[in-house]
């Protein structure tokens, strides 16, 4: 499962700092790996120490973590949804990200000259919300003017609710919010699923500060929880001056030293990649045995057949049963053999939606 998140933000409001501290596999604890597929795309590990403790406990030839891939998206000016600047390249980057991180300044320094000449993370907001929410009205537009002859001359139920979600969103959209705040259900997302709309994109908002405002935020910070408070998105605070310092230590005792001293108990990139996959309402189950343990990325829900699909599709199309058990249960005693003595593995079938953390093998018949 591909996962790709987009950070965006104007210029000199620590972006491309974060993107840098991301890209530097010093910046990461030891099982954080970082490869580059493009000159701005990373792959990045998902820190979870589950997947450490599975892997001290069976001791495997080989560990693979969860990835995400982060994309540092530039080229936004005013006009982007017009194809001002890089504008179209811009937007197009961003409709192929599954969520986006926004990264908002909220620190003061002289020697940093901000864009528009003054700090205020509202207006950053406003400037990229407003180009993104100009795209998706003129999406939404031109979609409605296909559907709306059929939905009110035909007996097209799906272009009729089609045209119906469409007017929401478009009356949405004219007021200045963006589509991921809409009153739609999840069935009347479906109707517009193919148009990728970007304001209905999950976001994350990463609050960019100084280092005296890493613990506790400030004005700034408060206001932008303030104006985010309807679009049910988490807000990070995080130093990306702090970060780059970190990313210049060698040794992962120094860094942990250096945290401490801060009163921090991880870096701000191990929290920003931790919340990129919350965001995409993600769930991890693992597989563990001597030549692999390995961490898959599941959607909150999944079936047992589901999640053998994400390891191949012939696990799902032959699905039997699932055995499962749960990561407490391993850890307390000690391994796979163990928890079968002790009666704690679990046969389940088609229909068990499977736990965070689980810990499962497959049985199929192609």
């Amino acid at each position: 499962m591909a996962l790709q998140c987009g950070i965006v933000g104007l210029p000199n409001v620590g972006k491309s700092t974060l993107f840098n501290c991301l890209s530097n596999a010093k910046a990461q604890a030891a099982n954080f790996p970082f490869c580059t597929i493009e000159p701005n795309i990373g792959v990045i590990s998902v820190p979870d120490d589950r997947l450490t403790k599975l892997t001290e406990l069976v001791k495997p030839k080989n560990v693979v973590p969860n990835t995400i891939e982060i994309v540092d998206i530039a080229g936004l000016v005013k006009g982007a949804s017009k194809g001002e600047g890089l504008g179209n390249q811009f937007l197009g980057n961003i409709r192929a990200t599954n969520a986006i991180i926004h990264v908002l300044r909220c620190f003061e320094d002289d020697n940093v000259i901000h864009v528009d000449g003054s700090v205020d993370p509202i207006r950053d907001k406003e400037i990229i919300d407003t180009e993104l929410q100009l795209k998706d009205l003129d999406t939404v537009s031109k979609r409605i003017q296909k559907v709306e002859k059929m939905a009110k001359t035909g007996g097209d139920k799906d272009a009729k609710r089609t045209f119906e979600v469409l007017s929401v969103i478009k009356t949405h959209l004219e007021t200045g919010k963006s589509a991921r705040t809409a009153a739609i259900t999840e069935d009347d997302f479906l109707f517009i699923e193919d148009l990728s709309l970007l304001t209905i994109k999950p976001v994350l908002y990463v609050c960019n500060v100084d280092e005296a405002s890493v613990n506790t935020g400030n004005k700034y910070v408060d206001l932008v929880k303030d104006a985010v408070k309807d679009e049910n998105a988490e807000v990070l605070i995080i130093s990306a001056k702090i970060e780059s310092e970190i990313a210049e230590l060698e040794d992962l005792e120094e860094r942990s030293m250096f945290l401490e001293d801060l009163g921090l108990k991880e870096s701000g990139v191990a929290q920003l990649i931790r919340a990129a996959y919350r965001l995409l309402d993600l769930y991890t189950y693992f597989t563990a045995g001597v030549q692999e343990v390995r961490a898959w990325t599941i959607t909150k829900g999944f079936t047992a057949p589901q999640a053998a699909g994400v390891i191949h599709s012939d696990f799902e199309k032959g699905f039997i049963r699932a055995e499962v058990i749960k990561y407490n249960d391993f850890v307390t005693l000690g391994s796979e053999n163990a928890c079968k003595d002790a009666g704690k593995l679990g046969v389940e079938g088609k229909t068990y939606v499977v736990e965070d953390g689980d810990i499962m093998h497959f049985r199929f018949n192609v």
